[in-house]
């Protein structure tokens, strides 16, 4: 090839690579919010990883989405013979299965949301160095794949409910506020501990004892009215006691006890406000650390 050919294949291939897009992707800086819009965008792998975080739930089980009745009934069940039959704490007249299917189901769904979010980096950190995309997927992801055995779960309150004549009134109107408040509460957390789960893997070992001393913490076992009243205001700053609350005044049509759910709900807010921040903050480091 002549040298003046040369020199005109080298200038049409850098004018060839000037005029194509270039797409540059850095590092946030300061304390940002979740990117809705960036999100938007990965819609796509978005709902895939929640499709395959529900399909693989199970996989390879006899039972299947059985489980999602199964493993909140047996619970159900010990904490009516323990705490109905032997320790007979008070319900407030209502019959115990009933006063604990309220608020198992949604404590279920809250503590194995929580816990599989908090794991979620860990558990995708293969893929974390490979391709780009939004980090938050990660933690939000098990929170919505969950919600599909939240409510196949509902299927046993609406089964006691029947049983025990219990109609509906007009606080059932108040369950997508509920639902809001009690998926916010995992995700807050979620976020605060797979961001925080990078640096200390303590937190794995952590988890199964935090979530079974936080069932204690809410009126799950126990009636909410057998807090003294000098303490119900710190009580009552527990997110998860506006939840199990919430719950039982949806379904229950018991008296709406705003004086639990709307401290629990600012907390439910700043957690999950603060958790955001966080993340997005440490979001540079994720591959760098893991």
């Amino acid at each position: 090839m002549l040298p003046h050919m040369k020199r005109n294949s080298k200038n049409k291939s850098k004018s060839v690579l000037v005029d194509m897009p270039v797409k540059k992707i850095q590092a946030r800086s300061g304390w940002q919010l979740i990117d809705f819009k960036e999100l938007k965008e990965y819609r796509d792998l978005f709902y895939f990883m929640v499709w395959r975080e529900i399909k693989v739930l199970y996989a390879q089980t006899i039972l299947g989405f059985s489980w999602a009745i199964l493993q909140p009934l047996i619970q159900i069940v010990i904490f009516t013979v323990v705490f109905g039959k032997v320790a007979k704490l008070s319900t407030e007249g209502i019959p115990y299965f009933l006063f604990s299917s309220a608020a198992i189901i949604p404590w279920t769904y809250m503590s194995q949301s929580l816990t599989q979010s908090s794991q979620s980096l860990i558990a995708g950190r293969n893929m974390l160095g490979k391709i780009y995309f939004p980090r938050i997927i990660f933690p939000i992801t098990p929170i919505l794949a969950r919600a599909i055995d939240f409510f196949i779960s509902m299927l046993i309150l609406l089964c006691v409910m029947v049983y025990y004549k219990v109609l509906p009134t007009w606080n059932l109107f108040l369950f997508p506020l509920f639902l809001i408040y009690m998926m916010s509460i995992p995700a807050g957390i979620g976020m605060w501990l797979s961001a925080l789960a990078i640096r200390f893997r303590d937190v794995k070992f952590a988890m199964p004892f935090a979530v079974r001393m936080l069932i204690y913490t809410a009126p799950i076992v126990y009636s909410a009215s057998a807090i003294p009243d000098k303490y119900r205001i710190i009580y009552s700053l527990n997110p998860i006691v506006g939840v199990i609350e919430g719950y039982r005044a949806c379904f229950l049509g018991t008296p709406v006890p705003w004086m639990y759910i709307l401290p629990g709900m600012i907390t439910a807010v700043i957690i999950l406000l603060s958790g955001a921040l966080y993340f997005r903050k440490m979001e540079r480091v994720f591959v760098d650390v893991i």
